[in-house]
């Protein structure tokens, strides 16, 4: 455990700080990769991770005070409390508002959402570790871990949650490339497919953490976990049959017309400001 890297003065720089601001870094990068390959510009990515900071920290925090009110005001500002479907559910609704707002294609950056949220998540979880926060319940089996100076300390072997959901995303990650991306034609499906496999994840990993049952022996997080596998597959339906064909699947519906004697499909580009009139800038 290294809940602390090191300090400068009186200041001291936590793991989970520096691993939290890594997990938006990564994420940044991984949608950007995303968006290049779906015609959008991919430095909107930028712009996206400052408002997911954003949306994500409210969220997180706001959803810690709903499940733990007695911790209102003085929690309010601590650098704990934060709970992950708050923090998504923020940031993905204030990046989707940005979204709209700068008139980008909106499911194609939910679609590269749903690829750096798996990769962000992964990150950030590491963090959860390293501070010795977030673990499961109590273990016999060999790689049970203890955290002694974890957040609360526990001095027998756990779970190592922390470590289950980070490769479980990565594995999520694994499949969003190279198995569902290259099988998926309709922009907006990948995020919703997302939302079943993160979904699934959490719902299982919770019989092994410590959260209380709040109705049918389910806990809070697990019956978030149901709306969202039922989301995902009215999301994936509807998107898989409605929505707009990928450029890659554009393309590759257009070569196909073409080698059929049909005129080739194109796929539907980015719509770009005008900047020049006759050929002069303005």
């Amino acid at each position: 455990m290294y809940p602390e890297l090191f300090h400068i003065g009186r200041f001291s720089v936590s793991s989970y700080g520096v691993m939290m601001a890594l997990a938006f870094v990564v994420g940044g990068l991984t949608v950007r990769w995303q968006l290049k390959k779906s015609g959008v510009r991919p430095d909107f990515a930028w712009v996206l991770v400052i408002v997911a900071v954003i949306g994500g920290i409210l969220g997180a925090k706001i959803h810690y005070l709903i499940m733990h009110p007695d911790a209102w005001p003085e929690n309010l500002w601590s650098g704990r409390g934060l709970v992950w479907f708050g923090g998504m559910f923020g940031a993905l609704f204030l990046a989707a508002l940005v979204t709209v707002f700068s008139k980008v294609r909106l499911m194609a950056v939910a679609d590269g959402a749903g690829f750096a949220m798996a990769t962000g998540y992964a990150v950030g979880r590491m963090g959860c570790f390293l501070v010795g926060d977030d673990y499961g319940k109590a273990t016999d089996l060999p790689w049970g871990m203890a955290f002694p100076k974890g957040s609360p300390p526990v001095d027998v072997p756990v779970h190592p949650t922390q470590l289950y959901e980070i490769l479980a995303s990565l594995m999520i990650f694994a499949l969003l490339v190279w198995v569902i991306s290259p099988r998926v034609k309709r922009e907006g499906s990948i995020f919703f497919i997302y939302i079943i496999l993160a979904g699934v994840e959490r719902f299982l990993v919770e019989f092994v953490r410590t959260n209380p049952a709040v109705a049918l022996g389910l806990t809070q997080q697990q019956w978030i976990s149901i709306a969202l596998f039922v989301l995902g597959i009215a999301g994936t339906w509807w998107f898989g049959t409605h929505g707009r064909l990928r450029p890659v699947a554009a393309m590759a519906a257009g070569k196909a017309g073409a080698s059929s004697g049909e005129k080739p499909a194109k796929p539907e580009a980015e719509p770009r400001a005008k900047s020049e009139k006759s050929g002069k800038a303005k």
